[in-house]
């Protein structure tokens, strides 16, 4: 996946009442966030002077923190060749690297899409214990989800699979209106993005050098070519 995030356009959507409202407005930011950021108390307004609690974004991480080598991910939840690495390379990967403690694995989200970004709160709702979990349903699912008729089925999906995962409908309400954090989360990946230059998903660097994506053979080759050069 290739799009990139249009500066110019505001998305903007919560979790309200069992349904999710959506808008789509041409404004002068960059930001994909809820609607609750429109609605916040009219006080907040005029206390300019304070400066607000900035939500912060979590690594998410699998492997030892020690491994001498580390993958970082950059993948979309709604791209279907990061669905393909997690359904196929990524198992292998983890059990042949990951749990043996030769490798390090980084995820990050790209953010091209509402939906993308809708699938990324949801999946960190649970934070990092139940992350992967729900990514997996995510992904796994991919084809359900992404292609609902409306975005409020979308969004139902999505909370399913966070409560086979566990989550409750008050957690996930919290988490799908929390419009601090869903701009910490696009800051976040602009910021990678204009370091990293991510230009399409998935995208990968191993140790710092940048890798497109691969099947399971050619990355264990990658991944034994670090592993010697980190000896």
């Amino acid at each position: 996946m290739t799009r990139k995030l249009f500066a110019s356009v505001l998305i903007a959507g919560a979790a309200l009442g069992g349904a999710f409202w959506l808008t789509s407005t041409p404004e002068t930011s960059s930001s994909l966030l809820p609607a609750a950021a429109h609605a916040q108390d009219a006080t907040a307004d005029a206390a300019t002077d304070e400066a607000p609690a900035e939500a912060t974004v979590t690594e998410m991480v699998m492997g030892a923190e020690d491994a001498p080598v580390t993958i970082v991910e950059y993948a979309s939840f709604t791209c279907p060749h990061c669905k393909n690495f997690h359904d196929g390379p990524l198992k292998e990967i983890k059990k042949n690297y990951i749990d043996t403690g030769k490798v390090k694995f980084v995820f990050r989200e790209a953010y091209f899409d509402r939906p993308g970004l809708w699938a990324s709160m949801v999946a960190r709702c649970g934070g990092p214990l139940r992350y992967f979990g729900i990514s997996d349903l995510i992904f796994e699912n991919q084809s359900e989800w992404a292609r609902a008729e409306s975005a409020g089925d979308m969004v139902g999906h999505l909370r399913r699979y966070a409560k086979i995962a566990g989550l409750d409908d008050a957690q996930l309400d919290a988490c799908l209106s929390d419009a601090d954090k869903a701009q910490a989360l696009v800051d976040w990946y602009q910021a990678n993005d204009a370091k990293d230059n991510i230009t399409g998903t998935p995208s990968f660097f191993i140790n710092g050098e940048k890798k497109q994506n691969m099947n399971y053979a050619d990355f264990s080759a990658a991944l034994d070519e670090a592993l010697a050069e980190a000896e």
